[in-house]
């Protein structure tokens, strides 16, 4: 079985100026788990509930190493200026994650799974061509084997 025959094709997207609120209320309203971020047809992020969720976590101080009287900082300004903006964005180019894992629509299921856990991504954007074609998510592989199943039993 292939990628293409347990997506979602029509694809519920967001513009990199969507408000923040809007895309979570797209994510709530659909029962969806990420809306990719797509300009001029091409994938440039996904938000997913994971970057909302972070939006209501602490902001942590960037963290130092003390040596004598030194502090070295283990990051650097612009990652943490990168995790403020995350936090306080109020745009989906603000919040998205912009180095998308996607996969092609001729994959094999086997391929799509072993993606969706080794890097414990979800949803996973279905690219072909560098086009957004479809959205596949872990219901999606359930949904197909409750059928097979079912079809068994």
């Amino acid at each position: 079985m292939k990628v293409r025959d347990i997506m979602t094709a029509e694809v519920v997207v967001a513009h990199p100026d969507t408000s923040v609120n809007l895309v979570a209320r797209l994510m709530a309203g659909r029962d969806i788990s990420g809306v990719p971020v797509v300009e001029d047809g091409r994938l440039v992020g996904i938000v997913t509930e994971l970057d909302l969720i972070v939006r209501n976590t602490r902001l942590e101080p960037p963290a130092f190493f003390a040596l004598l009287d030194a502090r070295i900082p283990l990051e650097t300004p612009a990652h943490y200026r990168e995790r403020i903006r995350h936090m306080l964005g109020t745009l989906a180019r603000d919040v998205m994650t912009e180095k998308v894992v996607s996969i092609g629509p001729d994959e094999e299921l086997e391929s799509l799974a072993e993606i969706m856990v080794k890097q414990r991504v979800n949803p996973l954007p279905v690219v072909e061509d560098g086009r957004l074609v479809g959205i596949v998510s872990r219901s999606d592989i359930i949904g197909m084997m409750a059928r097979d199943l079912g079809e068994q039993g």
